[in-house]
């Protein structure tokens, strides 16, 4: 049985639709994130589930019980589901241990302090007890937040945007905090983000979503190395499309020489097409007979992420340790490196 089980719902507002024939289906236990641009529907299809929206077609099962369909709805409080929002909206005139026990109130009082006990060795919040949200850090107030929402023990957790507020360089260690609470404490969970390096840090399965219909539903790696949708793999990490011809029924030929892959492309011998090439695929060799001129570099630390302009003029980026500091204008030595042949028809349209 699936925690959570979205049936081609779809939803629109003043005749507008936002959500558009859309399925999924959650494993117990499992973390996965919605994942997408600002607008594209993600929030609206995390309210459906929590039953904040009602849809206009398809059904809503949470933990084998249908909660939503057109019909009528569950009561979000009859759903087993906890929630934590953008703001993280804490009571502001609430210690740190009372906005935790607030959805404990009717337990008995040595459940309430076993249950606050757990929650704050878990989440590493003893100290914070006696402060109140204004007196928090975001990350702090983020922890605050999770311990809230998991503290009446819901099988299921749905969180909007939970980093947004962070500090970046907290937002990564932040997110893998989150899931593995979230893993400890075998909560399914449901999250909804526009930054792809938290949802690699914190979810088992990802959904793309665009313009409210759900693209690809994988993981971080295959949603990086196999993307099914040019969208998809524009919008999950960088690269570049570069010009081919089909070869064979697994390869292609680029400008930088064959490329294969492991299984059939689907496109016809002698098609024009075009491959994606990540920053990974492309390695800096100095011992290498192909060359390309660096135009622009950006540091980040372990690495430089640079720009680099083929004899033809097109473009291809590349991942180079950043004690290879070579000056924009200089040519430097490349090679491929590709596992994974991602083909799109040329233009536009869905890659295999």
């Amino acid at each position: 049985m699936h925690s959570v089980k979205v049936e081609k719902v779809s939803i629109g507002f003043d005749g507008v639709p936002v959500v558009r024939d859309l399925s999924i289906a959650i494993d117990p236990g499992e973390i996965a994130c919605l994942l997408g641009p600002s607008g594209t529907g993600k929030t609206t299809l995390l309210r459906l589930i929590a039953g904040f929206e009602k849809p206009d077609t398809g059904e809503i099962w949470i933990n084998g019980v249908k909660c939503s369909d057109p019909a009528g709805m569950l009561p979000v409080e009859e759903r087993g589901i906890g929630m934590v929002f953008q703001d993280f909206a804490l009571f502001p005139h609430l210690s740190v241990e009372d906005n935790i026990l607030f959805g404990l109130r009717n337990k008995p009082a040595a459940k309430q302090r076993g249950r606050l006990t757990q929650l704050c060795d878990l989440l590493r919040i003893r100290e914070l007890l006696d402060k109140f949200p204004h007196q928090l850090s975001g990350g702090q107030q983020q922890r605050v937040a999770v311990a809230r929402a998991l503290a009446p023990g819901p099988r299921v957790m749905l969180l909007d945007e939970p980093f947004s507020n962070i500090d970046v360089e907290l937002r990564e260690e932040l997110a893998e905090e989150v899931r593995a609470t979230l893993k400890e404490e075998g909560v399914t969970a449901i999250i909804v983000s526009h930054n792809q390096l938290e949802s690699f840090a914190v979810a088992d399965r990802i959904g793309v979503i665009y313009n409210g219909r759900l693209l690809q539903w994988d993981s971080a790696f295959n949603l990086y190395h196999r993307p099914l949708d040019r969208y998809v793999a524009d919008f999950v990490g960088q690269g570049v499309f570069m010009p081919a011809r089909v070869v064979s029924a697994t390869s292609v030929e680029t400008e930088l020489g064959i490329i294969s892959g492991s299984g059939p492309h689907n496109f016809a011998e002698g098609e024009a097409v075009e491959v994606l090439i990540r920053p990974d695929d492309i390695i800096h060799d100095d011992d290498s007979d192909m060359t390309a001129v660096v135009e622009h570099k950006i540091f980040r630390g372990a690495q430089f992420l640079y720009t680099l302009v083929l004899k033809s003029g097109q473009r291809v980026l590349s991942l180079v340790p950043s004690h290879h500091n070579h000056p924009v204008n200089q040519p430097i030595g490349i090679r491929m490196e590709i596992d994974h042949l991602v083909v799109f028809p040329t233009g536009a349209g869905r890659g295999v």
